[in-house]
């Protein structure tokens, strides 16, 4: 857990605020400056980048109430993000959502709160994408 020593910008979500991932993606928007995040998690990841009003340096994204997250972006919200996914996805990643979509129908892999906190963790310490600084903190 982080500290509150002021050493970074800190940006609070509230996961008592929402019940479902459209929920999340409109509390996740209002951390954006004039810009309206609708769920993609291609463009989450760009948004983590910076230049979408978060800080441009290092900051900590404080998720409160995250065990309500956990639930309500749990298998039911994962089978139905992939249900849409594989509405508009590009034929040659058909197959990649199906199986992905099995696997949730069975209550295996990834959740969509997985998904999302594997997106910014590659953002913070030890990430792929370590050098824009978002640190986790599951407040």
């Amino acid at each position: 857990m982080v500290t509150d020593d002021d050493t970074f910008p800190v940006l609070v979500i509230d996961g008592a605020a929402f019940s479902d991932f459209d929920g999340f993606a409109r509390e996740f928007s209002k951390l954006l400056c004039h810009y309206t995040w609708r769920g993609n998690l291609d463009a989450f990841n760009d948004i983590l980048r910076g230049g979408f009003g978060t800080p441009e340096a290092s900051w900590v994204l404080r998720w409160l109430n995250a065990e309500s997250s956990r639930t309500a972006l749990g298998y039911g919200a994962t089978i139905k993000w992939l249900e849409d996914v594989l509405l508009t996805c590009h034929p040659s990643n058909r197959s990649h959502f199906e199986d992905r979509l099995l696997a949730a129908r069975r209550g295996e892999g990834p959740t969509l709160f997985d998904k999302i906190v594997e997106v910014i963790r590659l953002h913070g310490p030890g990430g792929r994408e370590s050098e824009d600084g978002i640190i986790l903190d599951f407040g």
